[in-house]
């Protein structure tokens, strides 16, 4: 079990290839008490445009379905 690794859907890619453009680039999850995680993409995951990053602590549950910044 990943407890760090989270799959994101990144709005407007539909592919592995674009998707494979985000790899790298730092992500940061802002908590409902303003706490901030921060992570990196790490991979394409599938072929549908979904992206595997990884955070430097694991999110909470309340994270999912929530919105991430792609930097």
């Amino acid at each position: 079990m990943h407890e760090k690794h989270f799959l994101i859907e990144v709005d407007g890619v539909s592919t592995r290839e674009e998707a494979g453009k985000f790899v790298g680039k730092h992500v940061s999850w802002k908590s409902p008490g303003g706490k901030v995680i921060n992570g990196k993409i790490a991979s394409p995951h599938g072929k549908r445009g979904v992206v595997r990053a990884i955070f430097e602590i694991g999110l909470p549950g309340q994270s999912i379905g929530t919105k991430v910044e792609i930097k």
